[in-house]
């Protein structure tokens, strides 16, 4: 069997991984023509790391990465709301890692081409349909000969030409009204140097920040999100490499201090910026069409929620090979398996993602303290507290839908 991958993102390198461990081709295009370390943070659910340590990443991505100890839930003042332990402090076998998108793209690709040759990754080829030829599917790329597989998948993103040509009437991506700045930037260590912080609202202004590198010399690299809501008409381009602009985005943060981290000076000191629109698409009931699906953001692009984007599609890569492989003669009906193994599960968090109850608590806390509180039972009940980490584990955090 041989299949083609469009999209050298985490789900489709992570695929071809777990395809050539599972006896079966894989090449995968991308429309750029050179693949660099891009991006900023991304964080690793417990379960996906299960899958890349199964593919024998395991010590190289803790090498890279930052085991997260703990979420911990701030109002704009610094005041603490809510913490929860994560990974291993919370009992999972295995850590949930926080670590620089792009040395995760570069780790992952170097285990493409060492494991199935230079070959395997082919840049400057960009994916523009696919047809059905007798019993094979054959892959249209631009300026290029067609290319022929046994099956094609569709990684290639929010903006999937795969997708659009499944769904070609399906429009632009759904807005939620919050506009996100994200960079990283070095710091000094805050709270268990392990520690994720989140605060504010984004009914408002929220501010998500985490190392994506162990401390060395003082400093760590830290990731950072801010989300504020924004006028309807302040759209723009859902394109995940905008360049954004300081002046914009800290006037929102001034004076926040939070587990003592100087929000400003964090952001002062970021060299890129990047801006993008917070959206997802309306899940679709059908991800396999014959011999060509769909995997990751081309499948199920969700708001970047619970730490689920990068997860999910890892799921989606390790079920692939498993039904794929289930059926070496059938391509057609190990592409059905795989979809039966992942949309509903994935299709469940990319809604979980669009109603946590834990903004609805923020939201709350800013409400009903402005001006901050000492304790926060005074604000919020027993319930309402327990409400944001049931959201959490609500939002997919436990892996359901995949059986490992």
């Amino acid at each position: 069997m041989q299949v083609l991958i469009a999209g050298a993102g985490i789900g489709g390198l992570t695929a071809a991984l777990a395809l050539h461990a599972a006896g079966i081709d894989a090449v995968v295009l991308d429309r750029v023509t050179e693949l660099r370390p891009l991006g900023v943070g991304i964080n690793l659910l417990p379960h996906a790391v299960a899958v890349l340590a199964e593919l024998g990443l395991h010590d190289e991505l803790a090498a890279n990465a930052v085991a997260t100890a703990e979420l911990v839930h701030y109002d704009r003042f610094g005041n603490e709301i809510w913490r929860e332990p994560r990974g291993r402090a919370a009992g999972h076998p295995l850590p949930q890692y926080s670590v620089h998108r792009g040395r995760l793209q570069t780790l992952l690709l170097a285990a493409v081409r060492d494991r199935l040759g230079p070959a395997a990754v082919r840049t400057g080829c960009r994916v523009t349909g696919t047809r059905t030829d007798d019993d094979r599917v054959r892959v249209t790329v631009a300026g290029h000969p067609e290319y022929p597989a046994d099956a094609v998948i569709g990684a290639d993103g929010l903006h999937s030409a795969v997708r659009a040509q499944l769904y070609p009437a399906e429009g632009p991506p759904r807005w939620n009204g919050v506009r996100m700045w994200r960079g990283v930037a070095a710091a000094a260590p805050f709270l268990t140097g392990a520690s994720m912080i989140m605060a504010g609202s984004n009914h408002a202004a929220k501010f998500v920040a985490y190392p994506v590198t162990p401390a060395a010399d003082g400093t760590a690299l830290v990731n950072w999100v801010a989300e504020v809501r924004a006028p309807a008409s302040e759209l723009g381009e859902a394109e995940w490499t905008r360049s954004g602009r300081l002046i914009d985005v800290l006037p929102h943060y001034s004076g926040w201090r939070i587990g003592g981290l100087d929000i400003g000076a964090l952001l002062t000191r970021t060299a890129d910026i990047l801006e993008y629109p917070m959206v997802d698409r309306d899940p679709v009931p059908r991800w396999t069409f014959g011999r060509a699906t769909l995997l990751g953001d081309a499948a199920h692009p969700m708001y970047p929620i619970g730490s689920n984007g990068g997860s999910q599609a890892i799921l989606d890569a390790a079920a692939l090979a498993v039904e794929l492989a289930a059926r070496p003669d059938d391509p057609a009906a190990g592409l059905a398996a795989y979809q039966t193994a992942r949309l509903a599960a994935a299709n469940a968090v990319v809604l979980a993602n669009r109603d946590m109850p834990m903004d609805a608590v923020l939201h709350a806390v800013a409400e009903r303290a402005p001006e901050g509180f000492t304790v926060i039972e005074d604000v919020l009940s027993a319930d309402e507290l327990r409400a944001i980490g049931d959201g959490y584990r609500r939002a997919g955090g436990s892996g359901a839908g995949f059986g490992r």
